[in-house]
């Protein structure tokens, strides 16, 4: 496993922009594949996007196409995410993940084993 902590969360306004960033530490970061999961209040987990291990491809969930880039820095061990045009039903608490499966299905979050403690992402209107 490895250790995740993310930061970057905060308080903006719908059309704004958010930088979520997580660093990780432990076994060989550059192994795993990655991913972002959003929880909103009352609302079940929710697969937001991932990266493979070798930051070659990219997932993304309908409702964040187009405006959520993920991207990785194996050097530094860390994951990004930049997130655009932000919208209310944004409003999560945002949690950074790895998987150790290189063929996995990236939006089941049952193929993690590595989570990070969240951040919290508020979007006002």
């Amino acid at each position: 496993q490895v250790q995740l902590v993310e930061s970057g969360g905060g308080l903006v306004q719908a059309g704004g922009s958010l930088r979520l960033s997580c660093a990780a530490s432990g076994r060989a970061f550059s192994s795993y594949g990655m991913g972002w999961f959003r929880r909103a209040p009352g609302k079940e987990r929710e697969f937001v996007t991932a990266i493979n291990w070798r930051g070659e491809s990219t997932y993304y969930a309908d409702s964040v196409k187009g405006r959520f880039t993920i991207s990785r820095d194996n050097a530094k061990n860390t994951v990004t995410l930049q997130m655009n045009s932000l919208k209310p039903e944004d409003t999560a608490v945002y949690s950074c993940a790895a998987t150790p499966y290189r063929f996995a299905d990236y939006r089941n979050p049952n193929n993690y084993d590595s989570w990070g403690q969240g951040t919290q992402v508020t979007v006002s209107s």
